[in-house]
């Protein structure tokens, strides 16, 4: 496949680890100048470090998305270090699975989860329109969830959130027609990411297997124990069972990785043989 990534300058929120660091290090591989961001400075620092180790090209930034003012920084960074700003991938988020009888463990991560994942993507978004349109070109990714689908047990006011990032990027696609393209990626539940340290209740996990319940209790079982059957972790096989963090990074490297008159606007990751329902 051609290369469309090199020289393109690439905006990552929450690049400190996990995900974002992932993508971080592969765009940055196909010849990308990095602008990596995080509100853990230790932990994107050690992202830029370990890219610019291999003789490319990264920067970092911190901040926190859900505070315009340091986004905006962020983004007159990126232009005034580079000349541009060609993506914006808004991968920061936090995952708090909690019932609503949780209320008491779980609001202040329903709150933090509110201004990550909904304030931080419309941040991100406005610290860098003025820039792509004055350039005539750009692309936002936005992260969402498969939990954004429906209103499921368990998941109320996280799928909320990523139900919003995909109605923030319809909107901004229609506004921004011809100038900028935007890509809603839709990630499956992927074992391995960071999002599973914010989940206050672990049975609210189980809200998109409805019917698979029992089948996806029984094989997380087995995948954590290092018991599962070998055609379920071959990803060559139709039985395969869970992406890997490794494998929706290099999905979304895919969808920046198009010539700019190419547009992919929505993409689920998941695995074939996963028990996620929705």
């Amino acid at each position: 496949m051609s290369n469309y990534v090199d020289g393109k300058v690439i905006v990552i929120t929450g690049a400190g680890s996990g995900f974002g660091r992932l993508v971080s290090e592969m765009t940055a591989e196909l010849g990308a100048n990095v602008v990596a961001t995080d509100i853990n400075e230790a932990s994107v620092r050690e992202t830029v470090e370990a890219i610019r180790a291999k003789g490319q090209v990264a920067e970092y930034q911190v901040a926190d998305v859900a505070d315009k003012a340091q986004m905006d920084v962020v983004a007159r960074f990126a232009a005034e270090k580079f000349g541009s700003i060609d993506v914006l991938l808004n991968n920061a988020g936090i995952m708090p699975l909690a019932y609503f009888a949780d209320h008491e463990a779980a609001w202040q991560g329903w709150h933090k989860s509110i201004d990550i994942n909904i304030k931080g993507v419309v941040n991100g978004i406005a610290s860098v329109y003025d820039q792509m349109i004055a350039q005539g070109r750009g692309q936002v990714v936005n992260i969402s969830s498969i939990y954004g689908n429906y209103g499921i047990p368990g998941s109320g006011v996280y799928s909320a959130t990523k139900a919003a990032v995909k109605v923030i990027s319809d909107s901004l696609r229609a506004e921004a027609k011809g100038k900028i393209k935007v890509s809603t990626v839709k990630p499956t539940g992927i074992p391995g990411t960071n999002l599973a340290s914010a989940i206050v209740n672990e049975d609210a996990v189980a809200g998109l297997t409805a019917h698979r319940a029992a089948q996806f209790a029984a094989n997380a079982e087995k995948y954590y124990g290092e018991e599962m059957a070998a055609d379920q972790l071959d990803n060559d096989n139709i039985a395969y069972w869970a992406v890997t963090p490794e494998e929706l990074a290099q999905n979304v490297v895919y969808v920046i990785n198009q010539p700019w008159g190419v547009s992919i606007s929505d993409i689920t990751v998941r695995a074939s043989g996963e028990d996620y329902v929705y």
